[in-house]
């Protein structure tokens, strides 16, 4: 497994070794041994599936208030989607910062978004297949979101992205400078 950190810390880039052969090819695309000896102990206690079936889908920004809050590991099976995660750690030096990553079927790259960060991404391909990990359960009470196009963060978003595909709730959420702050920035010690 490669690791690279990104330009906010403890956001992460992951990449699996793969295997291949006359069969097709083989990666053990999450390991709990690995992730603990590579310093990361993050409990995954359920995996989703989402399936969109037009290219500049945007699902996002979400995220889960505590004590619900979720951390991510996020990958595309069939398809592409630039996958977003947003600093809203109150008092981060990264605070309102983003990362941006194209994570693809082809290119097998995986996105590490830890808790203290809204989330979302937008399709680049038309029938795109998202699969990602959480360790903590869905809690439809602690839902809650950032507005994905609020101009103070100014994600540049694919030209695909089409606001009509956007739903209702999604094109609600309010900009970053009205959500009550839930998580609170601590310095690594």
């Amino acid at each position: 497994m490669d690791i690279t950190p990104t330009e906010i810390p403890n956001v992460l880039i992951v990449r699996t070794r793969w295997f291949g052969d006359m069969r097709g090819s083989f990666s053990e695309v999450y390991n709990r041994r690995a992730w603990q000896e590579a310093g990361l102990d993050v409990d995954f206690c359920q995996d989703n599936h989402a399936i969109s079936g037009t290219a500049g889908t945007v699902r996002g920004l979400h995220f889960q208030r505590p004590p619900s809050a979720q951390a991510k590991l996020v990958r595309v099976v069939r398809g592409a989607v630039l996958d977003v995660a947003v600093d809203i750690r109150a008092g981060s030096p990264w605070y309102g910062r983003w990362v941006a990553v194209e994570l693809s079927a082809d290119n097998r790259t995986q996105l590490f978004v830890p808790r203290g960060f809204a989330h979302g991404y937008c399709t680049l391909t038309p029938d795109t297949e998202v699969l990602y990990k959480v360790d903590n359960f869905y809690d439809p009470g602690a839902e809650d979101g950032v507005l994905w196009n609020d101009p103070t963060l100014g994600i540049p978003w694919p030209e695909t992205a089409d606001p009509t595909t956007v739903n209702a709730r999604d094109g609600a959420w309010p900009t970053l400078s009205r959500v009550t702050p839930c998580f609170h920035y601590e310095a690594d010690r």
